[in-house]
């Protein structure tokens, strides 16, 4: 059974960070690419990062949203079955539900393209001052 636990979530002030989890249990994360997606209240879901499984010619690349480009770094832990997501110089606009997404590949289609299969609950990031 696929489950996805993300964590780390909270309340920040503006400039502070966060580092989130993504525990995966059910599969084997080695061989799959984790995208990290986000949605605000009252607006679309919008992919933040992508990084690619740790096998084959792309192993472990990372894409990231213009938007987080230089603040947030994705990373994995395939012993630990965790991918993180280290948030920095958090801001007003980075305040969302975020969530983690195991594409049906190995391999990232930029930050959020292809096809995901299972998703986790979220984790809540409150930024604010």
């Amino acid at each position: 059974q696929v489950q996805f636990v993300e964590s780390g979530g909270g309340l920040v002030q503006p400039g502070g960070s966060l580092r989130l989890s993504c525990t995966v249990s059910g599969f084997t994360l080695d061989y799959y690419a984790i995208t990290w997606f986000r949605q605000a209240p009252g607006k679309g879901r919008e992919g933040v990062s992508c990084i690619s499984s740790s096998v084959g010619s792309s192993a472990a690349n990372t894409y990231y949203a213009d938007s987080v480009e230089g603040r947030f770094t994705v990373s994995r832990d395939n012993a630990k079955n965790t991918v993180y997501l280290q948030t920095n110089s958090l801001q007003s606009e980075d305040e969302a539900d975020y969530y983690c997404a195991r594409h049906t590949l190995g391999y990232c289609r930029g930050v959020d393209g292809g096809t995901m299969d299972f998703w986790g609950e979220g984790t809540l990031d409150n930024v604010s001052s």
